[in-house]
């Protein structure tokens, strides 16, 4: 066996059934830890190379989904979290619980708080895209991407120049704005304009009157129309990777068990989740989510591409 590449083979017994968790331990020159979940893991060979082998030479067709887990390396704060500075400013609202800020009824009484939070993620502002959003776009640029499904409403996506018809943002995002209403259209850019004032927004409507918010999908609230595309898609993936998700909120969880049963899972994230390790082509990367990304874009080659989409970035934004 290479120096360069240990192995640790666990087996257990999980409903009868053998699964084998493989360790890469020291993956030159990023440590990597990736554990497949099954014995008869049927790509070329037992690693994370073959693995992605098989992404870069048998698939056309990735289906992405993102998380919390995929913004957060970009600094973006959790508004339930004490101690950041959005915990903070949203304290002084009383808020009856952390999610009402996501409640309409709350929202019409009192638009301050998510008005707060609007403000703070914006996108354009302080928050910037990561490798891991980056990775997606390079995914696009060399023709593999089929459609990223994310639940994070920061555009950070929409910022690595991943293309609008490409992206679904399952629970909605700032690009558009509405009135809650009378659900009319509002100009975005002047919504934006508006919030980051620190003003309220109202339907321009003379028998209405009613909020205008950025299309961030709310409790109780439809999500987009373009979600759906997952009944198609899903249909047509032939690879899917996950990507800082729990995969605990439904519909966004059932995608990733809508794919073929036979194509590959790769999920990234610190634990498995949802339904991986049911399948014999599930694995997991388990590092940090910019740990996993550069160790899957060494595995295939494109690291000093990825590098140089960053770099085109910076010097463009």
């Amino acid at each position: 066996m290479s120096s360069s590449l240990q192995v640790m083979r666990i087996l257990w017994q999980r409903s009868q059934t053998s699964y084998v968790a493989l360790k890469f331990v020291s993956l030159q020159p990023v440590t990597c830890h990736l554990r497949y979940f099954s014995k008869d893991f049927n790509l070329s060979a037992d690693s994370l190379k073959s693995f992605a082998n098989h992404l870069k030479e048998r698939s056309s067709n990735v289906l992405v989904m993102a998380g919390a887990g995929l913004s957060t390396p970009s600094g973006i704060p959790d508004f339930r979290s004490p101690g950041t500075g959005l915990y903070y400013n949203l304290k002084q609202y009383n808020l009856p619980y952390p999610e009402a800020i996501f409640d309409l009824v709350y929202f019409e009484k009192d638009p301050r708080p998510f008005l707060t939070l609007a403000k703070e993620l914006y996108p354009g502002g302080k928050y910037q895209p990561n490798l891991g959003h980056h990775f997606v776009h390079l995914l696009h640029k060399k023709g593999k991407l089929l459609r990223m499904y994310t639940q994070n409403i920061d555009g950070l996506e929409r910022l690595s120049g991943i293309p609008e018809e490409k992206l679904v943002e399952a629970h909605g995002g700032f690009s558009t704005s509405s009135c809650i209403r009378c659900s009319k259209k509002h100009d975005p850019y002047k919504t934006r304009e508006a919030i980051l004032q620190g003003k309220t927004v109202y339907c321009d409507r003379s028998f209405c009157k009613g909020l205008v918010k950025p299309d961030i999908v709310f409790f109780g609230e439809a999500l987009p129309d373009r979600f759906w595309l997952h009944e198609m898609d899903t249909s047509l993936a032939d690879f899917l990777i996950v990507i800082g998700t729990s995969l605990e909120v439904y519909p966004f969880s059932s995608v990733a068990d809508a794919v073929q049963f036979n194509i590959p899972r790769l999920l990234l994230n610190r634990t498995a989740v949802g339904s991986f390790g049911n399948r014999d082509n599930d694995a997991i990367l388990s590092d940090d989510i910019i740990e996993s990304v550069k160790n899957l874009a060494i595995a295939l080659g494109w690291m000093n591409e990825l590098e140089e989409l960053v770099r085109h970035y910076e010097q463009n934004k």
